[in-house]
């Protein structure tokens, strides 16, 4: 306070006034100047106050008017240049998308036609790109005809942008197709490959259980074991094997699978069923042996009371039949022993040989005695025989006159020779020795040829309704 007030004297003093008074006209005096100096202060430090802080040179008028025109066409070349990009990455994952599942000459143009298309990106990318750093629409030299020259430059850019984002759209679209495909089968991949696993897996349980209840199937399992490597290549994925070739594999997995599963379900049912085949082809073999025991006599029969034309082919019977069942046989041992080791695949194939066996003698052992009482009973009354090839004919006959004044030749040209050979037949009957057996079968091929003639008009009438329908 005392310092203050020294202060206040001395300048009282100094001015020869009184201390009050002299103190305030000083004052105001002091006001009058800081007033003058603060225009002039302003005026000094405006250009400065502009021309720092990121601000820049006001222009005014139509200088600043093309600036801001030069930086929209900048801005609008940006976006036509993000669109292009952007399309460009999606279109990219549809071609990976159909390249990673489709090698079809189509896809190959695909990727033909989106390199073709990414030369073209680009270059006008490139043009963008120079257009944009020739010009640095923020400097403070910026004149109104290089802002003009720089919006003309880059609406360009923009301009080539568009047009080739065109481009790439129309290509997008022709993509369609090709797309829908590969994505279809992408959508397949992870279920196929799932099921695989799933069959295999069931397999491998069907075939513990059927391991449990005493039963090997060795073969079921070698088979299921062999596809362990077609599941470690599922595991490595289509990254590494290709869409199409997983799926392929996929699927050939799950067949594979799904049979040993069956059959190994199977497996216990089939045990049962080999072992009641094998009893019931040792019984029938039995019988048949017994059977062709009496082969003899009944050739005996035949040799007594017929010429040797009625009885020559059947000489071999009894040697034939033999040879057979002794072959029946051993193949029923070896089914035996099969089925004994379970060895399911070799024993019922030894079956099925087994079982064409005594097929084929139980054909030849009925034969003979079905000779004899067809010889014996046309023999007795070959009326019989007669009359029903007679009917069969006068039965094509008549269906071959319906409707007709005259026989179609195609039709009356069989059918006569067929009352042809039956009169011949008949007549062989009035030897000594009659040939009985040829007689037999010279009318049933009669009654053959009377039959296809019938068959044959009914398929033409058929035929011919039918047209008359469609007409």
């Amino acid at each position: 306070m005392a310092a203050t007030h020294a202060r206040g004297s001395s300048t009282s003093a100094a001015t020869g006034a009184e201390p009050g008074r002299g103190t305030k006209v000083r004052a105001g005096a002091g006001v009058g100047r800081v007033a003058l100096m603060i225009p002039l202060l302003a005026v000094a430090l405006l250009p400065a106050a502009f021309a720092g802080g990121g601000t820049r040179r006001w222009f005014g008028g139509r200088g600043e008017s093309q600036r801001a025109e030069a930086q929209a066409a900048k801005d609008a070349a940006a976006a036509a240049f993000y669109e292009l990009d952007t399309a460009q990455r999606d279109l990219r994952i549809s071609i990976e998308t159909i390249t990673a599942v489709d090698s079809s000459p189509g896809a190959r143009r695909a990727v033909d036609g989106f390199a073709a298309l990414g030369q073209r990106i680009d270059e006008v990318s490139h043009a963008y790109i120079t257009a944009v750093d020739a010009h640095d629409l923020d400097r403070d030299e910026l004149d109104a005809a290089t802002a003009t020259r720089a919006r003309a430059e880059l609406t360009r850019a923009k301009d080539e942008l568009v047009r080739v984002k065109g481009e790439l759209d129309r290509f997008e679209q022709g993509l369609g197709p090709l797309l829908d495909k590969a994505e279809t089968q992408l959508a397949r991949l992870a279920p196929a490959v799932e099921r695989a696993r799933q069959a295999l897996r069931n397999a491998s349980t069907a075939l513990d259980t059927v391991r449990q209840s005493g039963l090997r199937a060795d073969d079921l399992a070698a088979r299921l074991a062999a596809l362990g490597p077609e599941l470690t290549r599922l595991n490595e994925g289509a990254g590494r094997h290709g869409v199409p070739e997983t799926l392929h594999r996929a699927d050939q997995v799950l067949r594979d699978a799904e049979a040993v599963r069956t059959e190994a379900e199977r497996l216990p049912e089939r045990a049962a069923e080999t072992t009641k085949r094998l009893v019931s082809l040792r019984t029938r073999a039995e019988a048949l042996t017994t059977r062709a025991g009496a082969v003899e006599p009944v050739l005996s029969e035949l040799r007594r009371r017929f010429s040797a034309a009625c009885w020559q082919d059947l000489q071999h019977v009894p040697e034939q039949a033999g040879d057979n069942l002794r072959q029946a046989e051993q193949r029923l041992r070896e089914a035996a022993k099969a089925r004994d080791e379970q060895r399911w695949p070799d024993a019922t194939s030894l079956l099925a040989t087994a079982r064409a066996l005594l097929n084929t003698t139980d054909e030849a052992v009925s034969a003979a005695g079905d000779r004899l009482r067809r010889l014996e009973a046309v023999a007795k009354d070959p009326r019989q025989e007669i009359d029903r090839t007679r009917f069969t004919i006068r039965d094509a006959q008549r269906l071959a006159m319906a409707g007709r004044h005259t026989p179609d030749p195609r039709h009356a040209r069989p059918l006569d020779d067929a009352v042809g050979r039956l009169d011949r037949a008949i007549a062989t009957l009035e030897g000594r020795h009659p040939d009985y057996w040829h007689f037999l079968t010279e009318l049933e091929a009669v009654r053959a040829s009377a039959a296809r003639v019938v068959e044959q008009i009914r398929e033409e009438r058929g035929a011919g309704h039918q047209s008359g329908r469609s007409g």
